[in-house]
């Protein structure tokens, strides 16, 4: 069991996946698609990590709500038709694996659809690792807590003994909201000030950095 931590939390997209650029072209095609101003990819970013509907009403404000239905459906579109060629990041399969043969809880809390992450721990092969997951269509989104707290309710391990990983200042804040330690990772999608400005346990750069954090602090 983990010296320090009992249960190990980990966002998806910018986290495990390296999906924030597709995720970026996916919203600024389906803008595209409707006529709507195209938001800047700084914008575009930032609403990674949300559930789609907060996502939309920040990065494509001009949107009104009754045409939410066909931006998901373009949003999805763009976005399915290539994820199959996207790949984890070098390395973070090896830390899932070296964390649960220590006998960590694992859970995943992510802004992605119940469908999508099914879809994403499939083609990953990773499913197997995490004990309890949580998306944005299940409750609320990041950065309120419900998602954590979901978690250690089903595991049965308090605030004090979680640990959340995230790229995005959203997986941060929902940490704290949470009273549940944040570890933030650069490589993702928004920059490092920004994610430092949370003052998260650590701000790693790259994924072999996330290894060597995890291997020394639990």
């Amino acid at each position: 069991m983990a010296e320090r931590f009992d249960l190990v939390v980990f966002d998806w997209d910018g986290t495990v996946l390296d999906s924030a650029g597709a995720i970026v072209r996916s919203i600024m095609a389906a803008c595209v698609d409707l006529g709507l101003p195209v938001p800047t990819e700084e914008r575009a970013r930032y609403v990674i990590g949300l559930g789609l509907g907060d996502a939309l009403r920040h990065a494509v404000p001009e949107l009104e709500v009754e045409a939410y239905p066909r931006m998901v459906e373009r949003y999805r579109h763009h976005y399915l038709s290539s994820d199959h060629e996207l790949s984890l990041f070098p390395g973070v399969a090896e830390s899932i694996a070296w964390l649960s043969e220590q006998g960590c809880l694992l859970g995943v809390a992510t802004g992605k659809s119940r469908v999508g992450l099914n879809r994403a721990l499939t083609h990953s092969g990773l499913g197997a690792y995490f004990h309890a997951t949580r998306c944005a269509d299940e409750c609320f989104s990041k950065p309120h807590p419900a998602m954590l707290e979901q978690l250690m309710d089903e595991l049965g391990v308090t605030p004090e003994r979680t640990l959340m990983i995230g790229d995005t200042t959203h997986d941060l804040q929902m940490a704290r909201n949470a009273g549940v330690a944040g570890l933030a990772v650069s490589f993702g999608a928004h920059p490092a000030a920004a994610l430092r400005a949370e003052q998260p346990l650590a701000c790693v750069a790259t994924p072999e950095e996330l290894d060597r954090w995890l291997r020394a602090n639990l």
